[in-house]
């Protein structure tokens, strides 16, 4: 059954629910959930309730590159009332310390 498209107020609190469910998992190697390291270059929340997510990793040869684009998508897929769910992964641009959060550069001393 194909649900209804989501007006402005419901899509915006989905991606809140979208944001709260990347935020649950944390890199590995370092200590920080992946959408405060800045992993996250953008959550695409569509009118049918699929959303595509693009994320880079901190490195090419980041040991975890294989799990962890797969957490993401399976967490947000946990989301109630998400439909499909893509996560395609980009090296361009590349991850820069920059893209942490302030509070997160302040807790790893950069």
């Amino acid at each position: 059954m194909t649900k209804p498209p989501l007006n402005p107020i419901e899509k915006s609190l989905m991606e809140a629910e979208i944001v709260e469910a990347i935020r649950t998992v944390y890199d590995p190697e370092i200590p920080v959930n992946v959408y405060d390291l800045g992993l996250i270059y953008g959550v695409d929340l569509k009118d049918d309730r699929s959303a595509h997510i693009l994320m880079t990793l901190t490195s090419p040869a980041c040991p975890v590159a294989g799990t962890l684009p797969g957490e993401v998508e399976s967490m947000v897929r946990s989301v109630p009332g998400i439909g499909d769910v893509t996560v395609e992964l980009t090296w361009d641009p590349p991850f820069t310390i920059e893209r942490m959060s302030e509070d997160i550069r302040l807790m790893l001393g950069f």
